[in-house]
Parts: structure tokens; sequence; C-alpha cells
């Protein structure tokens, strides 16, 4: 099987996707934090339908996605190559395109250079980041009327009004540095600005979500690299990691913390989510939770059927080592392990979740689009953002609190994450 982010290994659970069709867009008002929510899965809803309003107030935020993985899609299918695969052009096998994101009014996106964790083993990792960073600023130049890079708080902001698209750099796999405190450097020298620490498989300095643990959070080593990160401006990505490497992470960090992709554990219990005491926790810290769309950390059923799915993965693997073999038994067990699609109103609830247990600064959006195989009805592509506003509108949530969870509560951690770099006094 070809390297590919696993998620792609799942798109046969996939329902047919319908791209949104509304305008470009924009949301007000007052939420009961305390409400308690009844079992997202055991709700009926209506389709979320947009109101003036509510586009309105959409295109006066500035909504920043927190993880995108378009590049892996082109490296993956067009050789790394525009020409193969144009984005200025709909996209239908992808979730992300140029109109779509103009139609959803993503105002800045962190682009996503995931390295896959058999990279550990072949050799390559930091030479696999480092070809997807160079396609992140391709695509940039290629497309520089709706595109620009930006480094900084204030480069996005200022992108922002001038009418392009803020494009951030994000690394996503602690093995990408290899070990080496003079990679992950580099990697921030070249726009990065913030590293998830895993992927999918426990590493040598922390542990994954998704598989054995070997340190009981991070190593040693796992706090230095949280401690450059601080150093250099570079936010820490707790998505993928494992409780406790979470609850490591946030004991050892001077900065603010982001979940670049993350739902919330008590609403869908998947190794995936954040749980409530770490909830507490970022929001002590000042952190950030963003919300994966992914079906399968959504839904609570969704995250039933794929608590086992990378386990699965590699028992398959190992027992199968003729690809083949692997691909149909894996096939079968896919087909006998449909995902539930959720719908908006399910990931709202876990921004309510979030937003009741960390508090409303401390809540926004990390799609994982081109990235996961399953979405929530109304949530198919990147055209569809509004849809969320929309429901966080009629849940009575105010402009100014729909504008953080848009992305202004990542502005104000990217922000603080850059002042601590600015002071910073070497302790060690």
């Amino acid at each position: 099987m070809r390297a590919g982010k696993l998620w792609l290994v799942l798109a046969v659970l996939c329902l047919t996707t319908v791209s949104c069709s509304h305008d470009a867009t924009g949301v007000q008002s007052r939420v009961d934090r305390t409400s308690v929510l009844p079992a997202a899965g055991n709700r009926k809803h209506e389709p979320v339908e947009l109101t003036d309003e509510a586009r309105r107030i959409h295109r006066a935020g500035l909504l920043i996605d927190g993880h995108n993985d378009l590049a892996e899609k082109i490296r993956d299918r067009a050789d790394s190559s525009f020409d193969k695969l144009d984005i200025s052009r709909p996209q239908k096998d992808l979730h992300t395109d140029i109109p779509r994101l103009r139609r959803g009014g993503v105002g800045a996106q962190f682009w996503v250079a995931w390295v896959p964790p058999e990279k550990m083993r072949t050799g390559g990792a930091a030479r696999y980041a480092l070809e997807q960073i160079d396609l992140i600023y391709r695509m940039v130049q290629r497309y520089a009327e709706h595109f620009e890079m930006a480094y900084s708080a204030d480069d996005v902001v200022r992108i922002h009004r001038a009418g392009k698209i803020a494009a951030l750099i994000a690394v996503e796999g602690g093995h990408a540095i290899e070990g080496s405190l003079g990679v992950l450097r580099m990697f921030h020298a070249l726009g990065a600005r913030y590293m998830t620490l895993t992927h999918s498989e426990t590493h040598d300095w922390a542990d994954s979500a998704t598989d054995e643990p070997r340190h009981g959070g991070l190593s040693p080593f796992g706090e230095t690299v949280i401690q450059e990160m601080n150093r250099l401006g570079m936010l820490v990505d707790i998505s993928h990691v494992s409780a406790e490497a979470m609850r490591d992470v946030l004991r050892v960090s001077r900065a603010p913390v982001i979940a670049s992709h993350s739902s919330a554990y008590a609403v869908a219990p998947h190794p995936r989510n954040v749980p409530d005491d770490v909830l507490h926790l970022v929001a002590a810290n000042g952190g950030v939770v963003m919300v994966n769309f992914f079906s399968g950390f959504v839904d609570p059923e969704g995250a039933r059927v794929t608590q086992r799915v990378f386990q699965m993965h590699r028992e398959l693997r190992e027992k199968h080592p003729d690809d083949a073999d692997f691909q149909k038994a894996w096939q079968q067990w896919r087909r006998a392990n449909p995902i539930p699609a959720g719908s908006v109103h399910t990931l709202v609830d876990h921004i309510d979740h979030i937003a009741r247990v960390a508090g409303i600064d401390h809540v926004g959006l990390g799609s994982d689009y081109d990235g996961i195989s399953k979405t929530p009805v109304q949530l198919e592509d990147v055209s569809c953002y509004p849809y969320i506003t929309q429901e966080l509108l009629s849940r009575g949530y105010s402009r100014e609190d729909i504008h953080k969870i848009m992305g202004g509560n990542l502005l104000r951690a990217l922000r603080r994450a850059e002042d601590v770099a600015r002071n910073w006094k070497d302790e060690r």
C-alpha cells in the first residue's frame, strides 16, 4: 500500500459527499454554559438553513482552520504537481480547492506537512516533511492572488485584511525531527508554526493516543523538545498524543498549547479526543482545543467503531504480509464496521462541551480536511464552515463568542507563544 494518511484507507466507509452550495459567509448571541445536552447520537435534527445574520457574522470574522492535509494529497495523487492537480478549479475528489475556500470564508489555513509513522522504520522522515513544506511554498507562489505566507499573528491579520488567505505551515508527527533539535529549529526557520508531537504510533520521546505507551507520556528528551518549541515561538500540538503525554506537555510548556484537530472525549469517547481533566488544564494554560471533523471522532457511535482502527490496521498488516491479502482483509473489516456520519449538530455538541468545561476562550476549529475519509452531514468540504456559524447562532452564541471560535482564540494563543519566545530566559 502506498504511503498515505491512514484515514485514506477508510474511504470505502464514506457516504457520497455533497458539496455545500451556499454563498460565501458568517454569526450572534447567548449560550447557557451549564445546560446539559442529550447524547448527540440520540438527537434528531433538521438540516441547518443559513440566515442572512449568520452570513454577515461569518463574513465579519476571521476563520482560521487549524489542520488541513491537502499537501499530502497533492504529493500522493499528483506527484506534487499543480499542473496535474490545479486547485484553482473545483476538485470533486478532494475536500479543498480555492473556489470552495472562498465560499467557506476561510481567512487563514494551517497547511500540514504530515509524515507517515512508517518513516520511523524506513528513514527519510525529515525529507518527507521538507518536500511537503516545499509544496506549500510552491502552492502559495502558484496562486499568489489568493494566498500569502504568514509567519506571525500580525501577518495573519494583515493578509486577511488584504483579501487573501493567510497560509501557515505545520508539521504533523514529532518523528519528523529524527531526534534532532537542529531539525526542529530548521522547520521553524522554514515557517512551521506548530508541530503535532506524534501521529498514530509512539516514537522515541512521546506516546501516541493510538499505540502502546513507552514513556508514560513524554521522555526527558520530549520535555526538552517542548521547551525548545516554547523558545522558538512554535505552538505545541497535543492532538494524537496519549492523555498522559497531554498532561506532561501542559506541565512543561510555558506557552499556550493547542490540540489542532481533536474533539471532546466526553461526547465521543475515542482516545484521539481530549478528556475533561485535560480540558481544564488547557484552560489554565491559555490553550485551544480545535474540533476535528472526522465522523469517527465526532459521532459517539463512530468513536466506538473506530476505537481500534489503528491497532486493527497494524494487526492485519502483520497477519497478511502480502499486500493483496492485506487489502482484502482490511476491506472486509471496513465493510463490517461502517461509521455513522453524524451532522453539523453533532460537531457543535463538541464545541458546546469544550466551551462549558474549558471556557469559550479555549475552543476552535481544526477540520483535518483531506486527511479524513468521512465527514458529518453539512460539513462535506471547506465551503461548509458557515453551517457551524449558523448552528452556533441558533444555540444562542454571541457574535463575539462565535468570532472567538472561528479563529480569535487561536490567534490569541499564537500571539502569546510569540511573546513567550521574545521574552525567553533559558533556565536550563
